[in-house]
């Protein structure tokens, strides 16, 4: 049997209990990894909140920085008996199965292609730890142990980590450092050359952190500015709630009072949670929710409302497959088209598709200033993956210089100077946005009534066809003028005469970047765009016209974004081939390579028809 080798480039799969405590140790194990300098990306595969049911956690290690999930497993770490003949079958020709091996395998496990590695962990546990109750805690870091020894990893790295990790708490690190020594020593004593897949010190992580998109979004609402949060739980947006008034504790504090500086309303559904917002915002404060799915549908009455009413609001929507589809909850891109045109129609909100924390802290931050700027709701497009699991990227920065753009609001001296009549909805710079004022601003000037209904540029309410049909026809221009405010799409012509062009957006980035990599060194070139935001910009709808064959990759059955694309463009339907994936995981770049390539040769296009000859699209 041909054993898998590699340095610094490989999957471990982690299959666990969930609540058995085995989050924290694999997290050791992947930040670990990240303390030598090599690029890595955890993710906990199936988060689920159920106590007791399985749960799979993978890391992929790679030197070359491709941190999405790849697809296949070189190696399994099977301490969950529910699930061992399944994890048993994961595995790729050439890998390494760990198991407890405190009992033997079952008699029908009888694959000799891959190694299979013996660690007897709850016996080990139970011959070196008194404490009964510590013992499945420590069985994880055990492990560990045995882990960065088969990895040839550095034993000082993890042990920092848990020395840092329990610094409060002495009488605890004492025996999670045991457990990983033993862990350590047996596998290095039993197992010293079974293992040919290793980990080596590198200097390819440069100033790369590792945090979870979540926290980024929190981050970025307390640097906007935000001071009010209207909020619902519903997983797996919680937690940026929770992240959001640590922080705000931190460094929110008024010194005179002690006070935290931040209104964090837990309501009693989702729908009172965006009135929450609503009301701020009119009132002229900075105030966010986060929502999943089924939370956008309940508050769609309201987003229409602020929508016409032109009211200020940020929502972070971490999308998800939950359990109203049938499915546990995971991650997908699968609320596009409700959030595009949240309310009864003709309505369209600004959307953000972050694809990693940076531009979930840079993206929500710069979100306020949209909402502001634009006097209406914007929506970040988060999602499961991004949201709940840490990833590898840039460092977060902020400008200190940087001053909030609060949009056309008029203060007291304006509205002293005013020449002529004011209408709150009445458009004097042919951009579609409109001048308003705070409560309270002045005492007798920029009073305005808001409604919902209809109303004339005044504020006055009429039935008028002629006066409903001119705000529509305005806030079409505020469309318009959106594009020119929000991110532009991030576009890659690596092959400036090439056929082919690939469309993506969110997590589906890192894992498409990769595929559109293999593919290109087995001769098939694609250039590539990123989509950040929509509406579109007219360079989107260029980069489709200069390609004859687009694909739109993204993670949900329907092709929401192509849809949108479609509709929004006017674009040929033919020309925007679906790549799709809905499984409730992370895409897997290796599901990109086959799905293209299959792509290819349903309309049996050669690899010399890929290439525009003379030059010319």
């Amino acid at each position: 049997m041909k054993r898998l080798e590699g340095v610094n480039d490989f999957v471990i799969r982690f299959a666990n209990v969930n609540g058995s405590g085995s989050a924290s140790a694999n997290n050791l194990f992947a930040k670990a990894i990240f303390r030598m300098g090599v690029p890595v990306s955890p993710k906990n595969i199936f988060p689920s909140n159920i106590q007791g049911l399985p749960t799979w956690y993978e890391v992929r290690v790679n030197e070359q920085g491709f941190v999405g999930r790849r697809g296949d497993v070189d190696m399994v770490v099977a301490v969950n008996g529910q699930t061992l003949h399944q994890d048993y079958e994961t595995l790729v020709p050439g890998g390494y199965f760990l198991y407890d091996s405190s009992k033997p395998l079952p008699e029908d496990f009888r694959r000799d292609d891959i190694a299979v590695i013996g660690l007897p962990l709850t016996l080990l546990c139970n011959e070196h730890f008194e404490n009964a109750p510590m013992r499945p805690l420590l069985k994880n870091v055990l492990y560990v142990g045995a882990l960065a020894s088969l990895l040839d990893m550095e034993l000082e790295v993890l042990v920092d980590s848990l020395t840092r990790q329990f610094r409060n708490n002495p009488q605890l690190a004492e025996p999670n450092i045991r457990a990983l020594k033993l862990g350590f020593a047996y596998a290095g004593e039993h197992h010293a050359d079974a293992c040919r897949l290793k980990v080596r010190r590198a200097d390819k992580a440069g100033d790369a952190i590792i945090i979870d998109g979540n926290s980024a979004v929190a981050l970025g609402a307390l640097y906007a500015g935000a001071t009010v949060v209207g909020w619902y739980p519903i997983t797996p947006s919680t937690s940026i709630i929770e992240a959001f008034g640590r922080y705000a504790e931190q460094f929110r504090i008024e010194p005179e009072t002690g006070r935290v500086k931040a209104a964090i309303v837990q309501a009693e559904d989702e729908l009172a949670a965006i009135g929450i917002v609503l009301g701020a915002g009119w009132n002229g404060a900075r105030a966010f929710t986060a929502t999943s799915g089924p939370g956008i549908s309940l508050m769609s009455e309201f987003l229409g409302l602020a929508y016409f009413a032109e009211i200020p609001a940020v929502l972070i929507d971490v999308q998800r497959a939950g359990p109203s589809t049938g499915m546990p909850t995971r991650t997908q891109q699968s609320d596009l088209l409700a959030c595009a045109h949240a309310s009864h129609g003709d309505t369209r909100h600004p959307l953000l598709f972050p694809c990693d924390p940076r531009e979930c802290f840079e993206m929500t931050a710069d979100a306020f200033d949209l909402a502001d700027r634009l006097q209406t709701p914007v929506i970040v497009m988060s999602d499961l993956d991004l949201g709940m699991n840490d990833h590898f990227g840039p460092p977060l920065c902020w400008d200190p210089n940087r001053v909030y753009d609060r949009g056309k609001v008029l203060g007291v001296e304006q509205l002293e100077t005013l020449v002529g009549r004011w209408g709150r909805y009445r458009d004097s710079d042919g951009d579609g946005i409109c001048y308003r004022t705070y409560p309270g601003t002045h005492p007798d000037k920029g009073v305005y009534f808001t409604r919902g209904t209809s109303h004339d540029e005044y504020s006055a309410y009429t039935e008028d066809s002629g006066a409903y049909v001119a705000t529509m026809e305005r806030l079409r221009r505020k469309w318009e003028s959106a594009k020119r405010l929000l991110p532009l799409a991030r576009i890659r012509i690596t092959h400036p005469h090439a056929r082919l062009g690939a469309v993506f957006f969110g997590t589906t980035t890192p894992s498409a970047y990769e595929a559109i990599a293999l593919l290109a060194e087995q001769g098939i070139p694609i250039n590539t765009m990123r989509l950040r935001a929509f509406p579109f910009q007219q360079e989107v709808l260029d980069f489709i016209h200069n390609h004859a064959l687009v694909f739109v990759i993204e993670q949900n059955r329907d092709g929401q974004m192509r849809t949108l694309l479609i509709n929004e463009g006017n674009l040929p339907a033919h020309k925007l081939v679906s790549i799709v994936s809905y499984d409730g995981l992370p895409v897997a770049s290796r599901f990109l390579v086959r799905a293209l390539a299959e792509a290819l040769a349903e309309r049996g296009l050669r690899h010399e028809q890929l290439i525009v000859q003379g030059g010319g699209q």
